[in-house]
C-alpha cells in the first residue's frame, strides 16, 4: 500500500523502535468485526444460534471477530437486526461510555450509526437518544440503522452543532463525540482516505474538532461526561484538541480510561516544537500552541493541562486487533442533577376518530406503551416515549418511533414498527420461518411467498414475517400466500 510520505515520516516519529512492526500491519490482513444487538438478543442466545466463525474481541463485552466467508452482511440475521457490522476498534468508545437505562445521551457526529446503536442498546429503551449529523445524507443512512436495530426512543436531528447547543443548553448527562477527523487510523481501510490526506487537511480537521467539542460542553449537564474520539493518530486533532478544550472549558476535567492490553497513553510530546519537524508542520503545532497560550514556552504546559494529557488512549494496530483510534473521557465538574423533567406533549394527540382505528390494530400488539405517548402528524403516527425539551425549531428527521400511516380509517403498520417488536411475545400472529428457508431470502428480495404450511394464530390479514423468532418485517396472509410487505427500499439485492 503507497502511503503519504509526510505521513510515515510522522509515524516514524511518533512510534520511534515500533514504527517497522506498525508498517507490517499494512501487509496483513485486516480483522473485521461485528457487535451483538443486545435491544434484541443477548450474547450468549446469539452465540448459540448464529453460524458464523466468531472469537470474542477482547475490549468490548458484545464484539466479535468474524472471517470474511462468512460474509454476515447477506445473512437474513443481519437483515433482522440482531447485530452491526463495525470495526473492531470503532466498538471501544460506546463501550467505554457509561451509559444508563434512564439517561438522557447525545451522539454528536452520529452517522452512519454504529456508536448511536451500540448506546441505543444499553438505553435498553429508557430515556432519551439523540442522534445527530450535519450532513442530511449521513443522516439518513443514520436513521436507517436506527430502525433497524430496533430504537424506540431516539430523536435523530440533522443541525449544525452550534444550533443543536442552543436547543440543549445543559441536557445530556453523557455526550459522545466521535469527530470527523484526517482518517489516518483507517489508511488500511480506505486507501481512497490516504490518497486524500494532507497536513493541510490535519489543520482544518483540529479546527473543526475544537468548534464541536465547545459545543458539546454547552450541552453536558454537570457532573455529565463526554467521550472524546477519533480515528485519527494527529497529536494536533487528539491531544491538541483537548489541550485546547481544558483550556477553554475549565469546567471540564480529564479522567482515566478503563485500560486494556493493547491501549497506549496519550502523548503530549508529539505536540512540541522540535527541530526536526517539517516548516508546515512547525505551523500547525505552534498555531496549538497559540490557542493554548503558550506559544513562548513550547514543550511545557501551565495550569496542569500537559501532565492530563496522559489520561488519553491511543489504539495502534500493531498492539491491538483492530485499526487506529483515538479516545479521551472527559467530566463536568459539579453535581449531576436529579431525573429529567418529564416534558408536556404540545400537540399530536390523537382524535377519537384516530384512537379507535389505532385501537384496532394495537389491540393485537402487547409492547408497553400509553395513548398519551402516540402522536400523529398529517396522518402519520409516531410513538414518543420521553419527548425532548424544544427551545423552539430545529430541524430533524425523526422524532420517536415510527409506527405507521392512517388511511381512511385503517392503519397500515410501519417497517420501524416491525424491527422495534421483540418477536412472536409481541405480536398476535406471526409467520416465523428458520432462516435456512429459502423464502426468507424471497422475502427479503419483496417477493410473495407460499406459506401453506404454516399456521399463524389468524389465517389472513397483517402477519409479523420472522426468522427464527426475530421480526424482519410485515406480510398481509390472503389464501395461504403472504403478500409482501417487506420496505421497498431495504430489500436485499440479487
Amino acid at each position: 500500500m503507497e502511503l503519504p510520505q509526510e505521513f510515515l515520516t510522522r509515524m516514524e516519529d511518533m512510534l520511534g523502535g515500533e514504527y517497522e512492526e506498525f508498517l507490517r500491519t499494512y501487509e496483513e490482513p485486516r480483522r473485521f468485526g461485528l457487535r451483538v444487538n443486545t435491544l434484541k438478543i443477548s450474547v450468549a442466545d446469539f452465540l448459540a444460534l448464529a453460524p458464523f466463525h466468531l472469537t470474542r474481541i477482547p475490549w468490548t463485552d458484545n464484539g466479535f471477530y468474524y472471517e470474511r466467508e462468512d460474509d454476515p452482511a447477506r445473512h437474513p440475521f443481519y437483515y433482522a437486526g440482531l447485530y452491526y457490522l463495525q470495526e473492531p476498534s470503532a466498538m471501544t468508545p460506546a463501550q467505554i461510555l457509561p451509559v444508563t437505562p434512564g439517561e438522557h445521551v447525545l451522539d454528536l457526529c452520529a452517522a452512519p450509526g454504529g456508536k448511536a446503536t451500540a448506546l441505543a442498546a444499553k438505553l435498553q429503551g429508557e430515556g432519551l437518544l439523540v442522534a445527530n449529523d450535519i450532513s442530511a445524507s449521513r443522516a439518513k443512512a443514520l436513521l436507517k440503522n436506527l430502525e433497524v436495530a430496533g430504537v424506540k426512543n431516539s430523536f435523530v436531528t440533522n443541525a449544525a452543532p452550534a444550533k443543536l447547543a442552543d436547543q440543549f443548553e445543559e441536557e445530556f448527562d453523557k455526550i459522545l463525540v466521535d469527530a470527523p477527523c484526517s482518517g489516518e487510523g483507517m489508511f488500511r481501510k480506505d486507501i481512497a482516505n490516504a490518497k486524500a490526506w494532507s497536513l493541510e487537511k490535519v489543520e482544518q480537521c483540529a479546527k473543526i474538532q475544537r468548534e464541536i467539542t465547545r459545543q458539546a460542553v454547552r450541552m453536558l449537564r454537570p457532573g455529565g461526561l463526554m467521550l472524546y474520539s477519533t480515528c485519527t493518530f494527529s497529536a494536533e486533532e487528539n491531544e491538541g484538541t483537548i489541550a485546547y478544550l481544558l483550556k477553554m472549558c475549565p469546567e471540564m476535567e480529564l479522567l482515566e480510561i478503563p485500560w486494556q492490553d493493547g491501549f497506549a497513553h496519550g502523548m503530549p510530546g508529539l505536540l512540541c516544537m522540535d527541530a526536526s519537524a517539517g516548516q508546515y508542520e512547525k505551523r500547525i503545532r505552534q498555531e496549538t500552541w497559540k490557542t493554548l497560550e503558550q506559544a513562548d514556552i513550547p514543550g511545557e504546559a501551565a495550569d496542569g493541562v500537559w501532565d492530563q494529557l496522559e489520561k488519553c488512549v491511543r489504539i495502534f494496530p500493531h498492539k491491538m486487533g483492530g485499526e487506529g483510534h483515538f479516545l479521551a473521557l472527559l467530566r463536568k465538574k459539579g453535581e449531576l442533577p436529579g431525573l429529567h423533567r418529564k416534558v408536556q406533549r404540545k400537540s399530536g394527540k390523537p382524535s377519537k376518530e384516530e384512537e379507535k382505528s389505532l385501537t384496532g390494530f394495537l389491540q393485537d400488539v402487547s409492547m408497553k406503551w400509553t395513548m398519551d405517548q402516540l402522536e400523529v402528524r398529517n396522518g402519520q403516527v409516531y410513538f414518543v416515549p420521553e419527548p425532548p425539551e424544544m427551545r423552539g425549531k430545529i430541524p430533524f428527521l425523526r422524532n420517536g418511533l415510527y409506527l405507521g400511516e392512517l388511511k381512511r380509517g385503517r392503519f397500515e403498520p410501519s417497517q420501524s414498527f416491525a424491527m422495534a417488536l421483540r418477536g412472536p411475545e409481541e405480536y398476535s400472529s406471526v409467520v416465523d420461518f428458520s432462516y435456512s428457508d429459502d423464502r426468507v431470502r424471497r422475502y427479503l428480495c419483496g417477493e410473495t411467498v407460499d406459506v401453506d404450511d404454516m399456521h399463524p394464530a389468524r389465517p389472513s390479514g397483517w402477519q409479523l414475517v420472522c426468522v427464527n423468532g426475530y421480526p424482519l418485517g410485515w406480510g398481509k396472509l390472503v389464501n395461504g400466500v403472504l403478500k409482501n410487505k417487506y420496505h421497498p427500499g431495504w430489500r436485499m439485492q440479487v
